[in-house]
């Protein structure tokens, strides 16, 4: 298992050291910036990818304790609820504001567009 994970992260590096020189023939053609945009789009899918692996793993923990708080006392099940869907969209809104960071990034790169 540990051999894979190497072996994938090594692949995800490599992707990323090697786009540079893909795009070096648009930037000698005229196309000014092509290294400055590769990696602007690198950082803005690495920020919101770890922006939905948090989230995703905080929703998963805020489901549990309020599933494991509603079987442990089923008359508090609406005060759970309430307290659970109010967490739950502070959650998303942290994911939402990543999601409008890395697009600020890309719009930034105006030889992106």
């Amino acid at each position: 298992m540990k051999k894979r994970i190497a072996v994938a992260l090594l692949a995800i590096a490599l992707v990323a050291l090697i786009a540079p020189f893909a795009f070096a023939e648009e930037a000698a053609a005229g196309g000014a910036g092509s290294v400055a945009t590769t990696m602007a789009v690198f950082g803005a899918a690495v920020g919101i990818g770890l922006a939905a692996l948090g989230t995703g793993i905080g929703q998963g923990l805020g489901l549990s304790k309020a599933c494991e708080g509603t079987a442990r006392n089923p008359g508090a099940s609406g005060k759970i609820m309430t307290i659970l869907i109010i967490g739950l969209a502070m959650i998303e809104s942290l994911c939402i504001y990543a999601l409008l960071v890395s697009l600020g990034i890309l719009i930034s790169q105006k030889s992106f567009f």
